[in-house]
């Protein structure tokens, strides 16, 4: 299960969303109560961006342990892609919202996120091609 190539890139996507949490995507400038504070968006700063990086957390957790039902895993594979590019989109329009912001240094974190889906799915993909061509030698 370890050793898989499909492995690694959804550990990958899990260990990212978990550093969503934690390092700031945007700083910036916004206000709140009327007056202009400084803000870090991270994905504890909105509750949509909160279940959607918990979600793709989860998601890509459970798919490492899917490895015997490769189909399932290739169709949440592209489900958990599609969830990470509405994380970036929700992260470009939380960062729009506010007054003058600059992207982090962690701003590339949703997109290991998403790149960790698609290399697993091109991973596994490329399993289950070699499984069909065994089968019909046999």
């Amino acid at each position: 299960m370890i050793q898989r190539k499909q492995t690694l890139w959804l550990l990958l996507s899990t260990v990212a969303a978990l550093l969503c949490f934690m390092f700031p995507f945007a700083t910036g400038k916004g206000m709140l109560k009327g007056v202009e504070t400084d803000i870090s968006l991270k994905s504890d700063s909105n509750f949509i961006l909160l279940i959607c990086t918990g979600a793709s957390l989860i998601l890509s957790a459970v798919i490492i342990f899917l490895y015997k039902d490769r189909k399932l895993q290739m169709r949440l594979c592209l489900l958990g892609l599609l969830l990470a590019a509405l994380i970036i989109f929700l992260f470009i329009s939380q960062m729009g919202k506010m007054t003058k912001s600059t992207l982090a240094l962690f701003c590339v974190l949703p997109f290991a996120v998403a790149a960790g889906y698609f290399m697993a799915f091109r991973n596994i993909r490329k399993d289950e091609k070699l499984v069909k061509s065994l089968d019909k030698l046999r």
